[in-house]
């Protein structure tokens, strides 16, 4: 027993984080190849369209995101209107010696002016559509020209700039940077408690009863020495109350926990009901919160009388009354001593 339980806490605290590794390591390769199948980079910082370079040979060779100059812009009188607002302003001017369609942001164009000596824009050179045939149509008649004719005379591509960068693009870049900083910190964080298992949060939530590394090396020995009780998943030794589980770890004192209780769960899957787990909470000094869930029942039920032999101040069982005891000792927490206990009672 003694080799069985040697540095177990330890190792089940390192399990436990090892089989976490693996969401992050994945979300960081599908935010690699999401960043090489998808113009991500060129969104982010585009190059410059090239003088010599047309709409239609930057489009075929994916450079769709870009910056550009133009020169002598002129309105066409002509807006795209999307929703009721005003998406844009349509120009035309002379790009690689031939004309071209160039739709401005109101605010760009200080909606409408109606001409352009320069201007430096980032947009998106898009295919023409439907809604881009329409105008070239109004604007063959305009200048008394042909479909066809006018066809000829400008390329099938304009240049977007309302496309650039809308808002729903600029929200998934937050949300693509904000995941991949998260999934960094917790692979970090993960391979540091691996390593270092004291420093995990299991471990550094006893900090508020004295060093953690002394009370995880007082745990580990009692634990590997002779432990007073023991099920799957949790153990009780002299003075403290362990838990190794799939859903996490957990070390508390025992003469530190004031309330323990339990509630149970009916697992089922759509009309069929499978079984009843037991969720057993323990409530201690300086506001930790354990949860020990999906147990047997008698398993819990041996915990807690166990737990309360050991310690007769331990108030057992839910009711309203130990509820009130329980706030009574504990006191109402400021705002930030709420903040911890969730974040303590998540981790």
């Amino acid at each position: 027993m003694t080799e069985n339980f040697d540095h177990y806490i330890s190792r089940n605290i390192q399990a436990f984080y090892r089989k976490r590794l693996l969401p992050p390591i994945l979300y960081l390769l599908a935010a690699a190849i999401l960043w090489l199948l998808f113009p991500l980079s060129d969104m982010l910082s585009p190059e410059e369209l090239d003088k010599t370079v047309s709409f239609a040979d930057a489009y075929r060779q994916g450079s769709s995101y870009v910056r550009a100059v133009f020169h002598d812009l002129v309105f066409t009188g002509y807006t795209q209107e999307r929703s009721g607002s005003t998406k844009g302003y349509y120009y035309y001017g002379i790009h690689n010696g031939e004309c071209v369609i160039v739709l401005l942001s109101p605010s760009t164009c200080e909606e409408g002016l109606p001409t352009i000596e320069n201007i430096q824009v980032r947009g998106r050179i898009l295919e023409g559509k439907t809604s881009y045939s329409e105008l070239l149509d109004r604007l063959a008649k305009d200048l008394d020209w042909t479909a066809e004719g006018i066809g000829r005379q400008m390329p099938g591509y304009y240049f977007s700039e309302p496309d650039f960068f809308p808002r729903l693009t600029f929200f998934l870049f937050l949300v693509y940077f904000g995941f991949i900083a998260y999934s960094e910190l917790s692979l970090l964080l993960y391979l540091l408690y691996i390593n270092f298992p004291v420093l995990s949060p299991p471990c550094q939530n006893l900090v508020v009863f004295g060093r953690p590394k002394k009370l995880l090396d007082e745990a580990e020995e009692e634990l590997a020495t002779l432990p007073q009780l023991a099920t799957e998943d949790m153990f009780i030794t002299e003075h403290y109350f362990i838990m190794t589980s799939p859903y996490g770890n957990a070390i508390v004192p025992i003469k530190e926990i004031l309330w323990i209780y339990k509630h149970s769960t009916l697992q089922k899957f759509l009309w069929y009901h499978f079984s009843i787990s037991y969720t057993m909470h323990i409530t201690a000094n300086k506001r930790m919160y354990v949860h020990c869930p999906k147990n047997i029942k008698s398993d819990i039920d041996g915990i807690m009388d166990y737990l309360a032999e050991a310690n007769h101040n331990i108030l057992v069982g839910f009711s309203e009354e130990n509820r009130l005891k329980v706030q009574e000792i504990l006191g109402k927490p400021f705002h930030v001593e709420k903040l911890y206990a969730f974040l303590r009672r998540k981790i």
